[in-house]
């Protein structure tokens, strides 16, 4: 186990957001595009509503798995972003020190002669 920090969907706002109505949405539509295909090739009721709920579930967790899936890599991304945002302030930061020494250096120089 390292320890680094992982990214958590569950703690991701958007992605926990993103990820719930992905599911719900994928679980509505499996279910009433499979219902209604079920009753048109004439199936029982009892027989279209088993259809539909499986159906329902089976894109239910197709659509779980897709938007975890895309989620982690956002998220891995949005990581790699902030992780080079904060190297190129930090790297500012020292360029300014830097700069802010020399200057007081040249004053420094300047004041003893």
């Amino acid at each position: 186990m390292s320890d680094e920090p992982r990214v958590k969907l569950a703690a991701h706002p958007r992605a926990r957001r993103h990820i719930s109505t992905a599911k719900g949405w994928g679980g509505l539509i499996g279910f009433v595009v499979v219902g209604l295909l079920s009753y048109r090739a004439h199936m029982s009721g009892f027989d279209s509503a088993l259809h539909a709920l499986a159906g329902g579930i089976g894109l239910y967790l197709l659509a779980w798995a897709g938007a975890v899936a895309i989620w982690r890599e956002v998220a891995v991304a949005e990581v790699a972003r902030a992780r080079k945002r904060l190297e190129e302030r930090a790297l500012q930061a020292r360029e300014a020190a830097e700069a802010a020494a020399k200057a007081e250096a040249r004053r420094a120089s300047a004041a003893a002669q």
